[in-house]
């Protein structure tokens, strides 16, 4: 199966109902791509919640029950929440999970760069070399950001830190691939800052060494 497909089978991975072939398949395509990896790890906090509400449903309860507009506001302002304390996010990820929570057809999300109408900045770090470019569009809830890294030393647990004038949120976290393998694609994230909240963004490892600052336009 192409990479592509592998990559649409990511949420039916996270929620375990993918047959015991594709499942072992997916996972060696897992091993080899850093994108997946990082939406599995956001996928966690969801489908953990998905199994908590299915154990907590009554067995007379149908599975396919519409929920009323309370369940979905409640849901809504979790998701509020959980971005203004600064938690990891993937928001068309969230917002599939509302989705088959209040009980409609599961559907794959995929995430677009941030168009034209994006401002973008770039940088290269002289000590450390790593490249990078980072492109916000200012959206209701924050911004959305794209993020192109190069040049980071293979198998690192990075993370892409938007800095504010008295707070910082972690926008995007990666595993950089091995020396020698496919660089890792385009990156797509968002942030519960609006782009002039945010002073500059920092490439930095998990164990908080800077790879390369990017000063906000």
């Amino acid at each position: 199966m192409r990479s592509l497909e592998r990559h649409r089978d990511v949420g039916a991975y996270a929620l375990g109902v993918l047959d015991e072939a594709e499942a072992f398949r997916f996972e060696d395509h897992l091993m080899e791509c850093p994108q997946c990896a990082v939406q599995i790890s956001e996928l966690t906090p969801t489908t953990r919640s998905l199994r908590a509400y299915a154990r907590a449903t009554p067995r007379s309860v149908h599975p396919m029950t519409q929920a009323g507009p309370a369940l979905l506001d409640r849901l809504l302002d979790d998701v509020v929440s959980a971005r203004r304390t600064g938690r990891r996010r993937w928001l068309f990820a969230v917002a599939a999970s509302v989705v088959f929570a209040v009980g409609g057809p599961a559907a794959a999300v995929l995430t677009g760069g941030g168009g034209s109408d994006g401002d973008r900045v770039a940088a290269t770090d002289p000590g450390t070399g790593v490249w990078a470019e980072v492109t916000t569009v200012d959206r209701a809830y924050g911004s959305d950001v794209g993020l192109q890294v190069k040049g980071a030393a293979g198998a690192l647990p990075c993370e892409l830190v938007a800095v504010g004038h008295d707070s910082e949120e972690v926008v995007l976290s990666w595993t950089v691939p091995k020396a020698g393998a496919k660089p890792a694609d385009p990156m797509q994230g968002s942030a519960a800052m609006h782009p002039g909240e945010v002073v500059r963004y920092e490439v930095r490892t998990t164990a908080g060494e800077r790879l390369v600052t990017l000063k906000a336009t």
